[in-house]
């Protein structure tokens, strides 16, 4: 069950999508069935089923034969018919087919009203304009209707997508990858006798930058290159999207050393869980992320420091300090003098040697 709430709240927006969709469907349905129905009213015998047309037709040719042919009884006949509403060439088929199959007097009734329907003026027309009108009346309602409709769902399309672009923005810049920003090494520091650092940075992890991999270049400031330092991460739990991170990884490349030193930055929940520390041991050296602890990572000729300025935790329905919502380190390199040599300098406040090679 948490799994799925978990996976509900991930993903708010295509669950709106979808529930909003199937309630929509089940509204049409019950609106379109149950409360507004369709209701067929003053349907013509164009529109009954051809047995039925027929039957009608042999009925209307009887009353007319029955009554004579004063003009009005034609226009009766017309009206009744609802010659008017026939598809071209309909009735006429139904005629046919009628004079086909039937004889006798049947067949010189049907004849006598095909003639006077093909030979009467066209004045019955004039006598149904309120039906026009009100036909008109229904179709001009149920087209504004439609048409409101219309452009209700438009304008709640455009500002659906208005919100989702904007939401997307706010998540961009949010969750944009941190590259960490390089700091020259605070001259008001007492950095004690290693002295002033060569190079300093900061990176902060904000939960969302599931791509966060930031390096930094360690370079004397003659711009010779020296190595390498950065953070990654190293592990993550729970499912979905955001990753849920729960350990990061430190790490310090010296070109003059064949090995890459890394230790592993570890929640409170990953460093006593078992399963995880034994998972992440062949990493590296594990520490549980404080604020305020220094890792110190060293190679053959640098040595580098990683102070855990910030560490705050995520909320959810993982364990408790289980994952990292931000966490901002400070990084400090410096050169590791040489033994028994001369250390050049680097800076004219920054007396640390340069490494051999």
């Amino acid at each position: 069950m948490n799994t799925i709430l978990q996976l509900v709240q991930q993903r708010k927006t295509s669950v709106a999508l979808v529930g909003g969709g199937v309630i929509g469907l089940l509204l049409g349905l019950l609106i379109a069935w149950g409360l507004w129905p369709v209701q067929w009213t003053n349907a013509t015998p164009g529109h009954l089923r051809s047995d039925f047309q027929s039957e009608y037709v042999l009925w209307v040719a009887e009353q007319y034969a029955s009554t004579g042919d004063h003009p009005d009884d034609l226009d009766w006949a017309r009206a009744v018919l609802g010659v008017e509403y026939w598809e071209e060439g309909q009735l006429t088929e139904v005629f046919g087919s009628l004079e086909e199959k039937y004889s006798g007097e049947e067949l010189l009734r049907l004849q006598a009203l095909a003639e006077a329907l093909q030979t009467a003026p066209e004045a019955v027309t004039e006598a149904t304009p309120a039906e026009s009108q009100q036909g008109g009346g229904i179709s001009g309602v149920t087209m504004i209707c439609g048409v409101a409709l219309l452009v209700v769902a438009c304008v709640g399309g455009l500002l659906f997508l208005i919100s989702r672009v904007k939401a997307g923005r706010i998540e961009s810049e949010a969750f944009k990858p941190s590259v960490g920003v390089a700091h020259p090494p605070s001259k008001e520091v007492a950095w004690g006798a290693e002295g002033p650092p060569l190079v300093q940075f900061v990176t902060t992890y904000t939960m969302g930058d599931d791509h966060y991999d930031p390096s930094f270049s360690i370079e004397l400031e003659n711009g010779e290159f020296m190595g390498e330092c950065g953070v990654g991460i190293s592990e993550t739990i729970g499912v979905g999207a955001p990753n849920k991170v729960t350990a990061f990884e430190v790490w310090l490349f010296d070109k003059s050393d064949i090995r890459t030193v890394t230790k592993v930055l570890m929640s409170d929940y990953a460093f006593h869980d078992e399963a995880l520390s034994t998972k992440l041991a062949p990493k590296g050296e594990p520490v549980l992320v404080e604020a305020g602890k220094d890792v110190i990572l060293e190679t053959k000729t640098l040595r580098v420091r990683a102070r855990i300025v910030e560490a705050e935790y995520g909320m959810g329905n993982l364990p408790p300090s289980s994952f990292f919502d931000r966490l901002t380190i400070d990084l400090v390199a410096w050169v590791i003098p040489e033994q028994g040599g001369v250390q050049p300098a680097v800076g004219a406040d920054a007396p640390v040697g340069s490494a051999a090679m």
